[in-house]
């Protein structure tokens, strides 16, 4: 019965049907790795039929490291007042983009705490500098930086992302999601916004035109159900406004973190990584994460729904206080998707390709 389930359920994929979330989950709990693979590598080709593999060159930019929220799987923030805390200066950010702009950066994604000592001014004025003054597109500020930007200014979410784009944003990382249940966002991060909140960020963002990228940090605290309910809701989002413009899955890392659980497989990634690609049928692009699995890992997830390798990030600084230090410039990055077989191509943030 089980195997005539199965079989009927990936005929009913390789037709081009939606798959329902309890559809999903069984198949997250009974279909084999190289079958997740070859179904999710399947919609890739439909859905991206040339042989290529797109990447784009920017920086992460962490403005500030203060951070309130204190969440249990980051081993990046400083809490407020403690030596080592700091907000980046001018001079900083002028040197950290005149070399992204001298790598052939086309974008910066800026992100940093809630660091109550940043108001709203502050935002704007330096989103102004930054794109009245060099020839790059900023990517910034996730929804729970938003969120509790606009909490801090008491104005709305509207108001804050229409002031934030006034000023100069583009577009909006998807980061701060981790996983889209408050149950679990209760344990791991109970002084961030909430799964209705981040949503909300992302729905009036797309709203006024700006795109973003929807995340999932898994492999801590939460169950198969909980990663599915987590797809449901970007799915649901995706499907009223159309402003994701691809999905990132990543596994936690728990190295200097105060959650003890151990570290998720590779098995496990590829696995979330093949159900992510065959569930999010609204979503084109889906992204291998090389910072996290290292150049292997990353090559493989090629096969397994992913079309696009992330960033070069000239610079990352919030995985790699967890003790993860893969790094692959712009060449390196290269010749990796070549190797596995792919055109490598460089896009932008909205996916237009550059060369």
């Amino acid at each position: 019965m089980e195997a005539f389930f199965l079989k009927t359920l990936f005929k009913k994929i390789s037709d081009g049907h939606r798959v329902s979330s309890h559809e999903l989950l069984e198949l997250y709990s009974k279909a084999s790795l190289p079958e997740l693979g070859s179904l999710a590598n399947a919609i890739r080709y439909a859905k991206h039929p040339e042989a290529q593999v797109t990447f784009v060159v920017d920086r992460n930019i962490n403005y500030t490291n203060v951070c309130t929220s204190e969440c249990a799987f980051c081993a990046f923030y400083s809490r407020v007042g403690d030596e080592g805390g700091y907000v980046l200066s001018r001079e900083a950010f002028t040197q950290k983009i005149e070399e992204t702009l001298a790598l052939g950066g086309t974008q910066i994604l800026l992100q940093g705490g809630m660091n109550p000592a940043l108001d709203l001014d502050w935002y704007t004025d330096l989103l102004r500098w930054i794109t009245t003054t060099f020839p790059i597109h900023v990517h910034g500020f996730s929804p729970p930086e938003i969120s509790w930007l606009a909490t801090q200014s008491n104005l709305s979410i509207d108001e804050t992302i229409a002031r934030l784009k006034d000023a100069g944003l583009k577009s909006i990382p998807g980061g701060g999601a981790e996983i889209l249940v408050d149950a679990v966002r209760q344990r791991v991060s109970p002084n961030k916004c909430s799964t209705d909140a981040w949503l909300a960020v992302m729905r009036a963002a797309h709203h006024v035109g700006m795109r973003s990228t929807a995340t999932m940090m898994f492999g801590h605290v939460e169950t198969p159900e909980q990663i599915v309910e987590h797809l449901g809701r970007i799915r649901d989002l995706q499907d009223e406004t159309g402003g994701f413009t691809a999905f990132i899955p990543w596994t936690f890392q728990p190295t200097h973190t105060q959650l003890s659980v151990e570290k998720a497989s590779a098995d496990a990634y590829l696995r979330v990584l093949a159900l992510s690609r065959i569930f999010l049928d609204n979503v084109d692009n889906v992204q291998a994460s090389w910072v996290t699995q290292g150049e292997k890992i990353a090559q493989v997830a090629l096969f397994f729904g992913a079309n696009d390798m992330g960033s070069t990030m000239i610079e990352e600084n919030v995985v790699a206080a967890a003790g993860v230090d893969h790094m692959l410039p712009k060449e390196e990055l290269i010749r990796v998707v070549a190797a596995a077989g792919f055109t490598p191509v460089q896009r932008d943030c909205f996916y237009n390709h550059l060369s």
